[in-house]
């Protein structure tokens, strides 16, 4: 598979998070950053930069080299840092699907939340509305992202339908709406609700008061690593939400500042497979 996402030297968000569960769930991962800083943007200083847009076009060039488009069962793209770079994303993700039709496409539409609000560009948020997400097979942005994308309030389940309507992706792709808390989601909870050509699912999970960077990032490569071992989606969305609540869990028992991956029940559980 192939992981176009951000990557940090310290700590795990974009590929620096989801590489791990995917590569312990027995997928072979060609990640390709998309920015490499120091750390995430929540400490005192910030090193590095978005790559150079000659730097990551020869990258995907590369990869065109060794067949990867061909040869991927699953694309998963995450975090852009600039819009060059998403233009060059969007063509390499359009070829991919078209020399290999098979091809799962998981656009993790990385660009705020509620806090911070935006934290692209608007030129990249539009990249992704107008080009990434209509080629998705899944998408999973957050109520924030969902409701920017589609000018739709996200308060109950009929926004939502209304919200992956107006989002405009393929009639057989599955939005999964992560993070909500609807009108009528139970007290106490948030939900993943999965949208798609067979009908909705709601996934609801305890709602932890434990917000850190990588946590999208993780899910959405659980999500993968799930698909991977042969779950089917409903099934990879909570085996995602079980292990990323662990993560977070145990992040927090250590006073980090972002999601870790060093749990031992965490690592051990990664390995099952579906059938357990």
């Amino acid at each position: 598979m192939i992981s176009i996402q951000s990557q940090v030297v310290f700590g795990h968000v974009g590929n620096s998070a989801a590489l791990f569960p995917m590569q312990a769930a027995g997928l072979e991962v060609a990640a390709i950053p998309t920015v490499v800083f120091s750390n995430t943007p929540d400490y005192p200083t910030l090193r590095g930069r978005a790559l150079p847009p000659e730097f990551f076009s020869d990258l995907l060039q590369g990869a065109r080299e060794r067949g990867l488009p061909e040869r991927a069962n699953y694309i998963l793209t995450g975090y852009i840092g600039s819009l060059d770079v998403a233009e060059m994303v969007a063509d390499f993700v359009a070829e991919a699907k078209a020399v290999n039709p098979g091809l799962t496409y998981l656009c993790d539409p990385v660009m705020g939340d509620e806090g911070p609000g935006l934290y692209v560009p608007e030129a990249i948020a539009d990249v992704m509305r107008e080009r990434l997400l209509p080629m998705a097979d899944i998408a999973t942005p957050n109520p924030f992202e969902l409701a920017w994308l589609t000018g739709q309030e996200i308060r109950t389940l009929g926004d939502l339908e209304a919200a992956r309507e107006a989002l405009h992706i393929a009639p057989g792709a599955h939005l999964v709406a992560t993070g909500c808390a609807l009108e009528d989601t139970p007290e106490g909870h948030i939900e993943s609700v999965i949208l798609g050509p067979g009908g909705d699912s709601r996934h609801p999970t305890e709602h932890l008061p434990i917000a850190l960077p990588g946590t999208g990032d993780l899910f959405a490569g659980l999500i993968v690593a799930g698909l991977g071992q042969g779950r089917a989606l409903p099934q990879a969305v909570e085996t995602a939400q079980t292990l990323t609540a662990r993560a977070l869990r145990h992040a927090k028992a250590l006073g980090a500042g972002e999601v870790v991956l060093s749990e031992p029940a965490f690592r051990r559980a990664l390995l099952l497979p579906s059938a357990e």
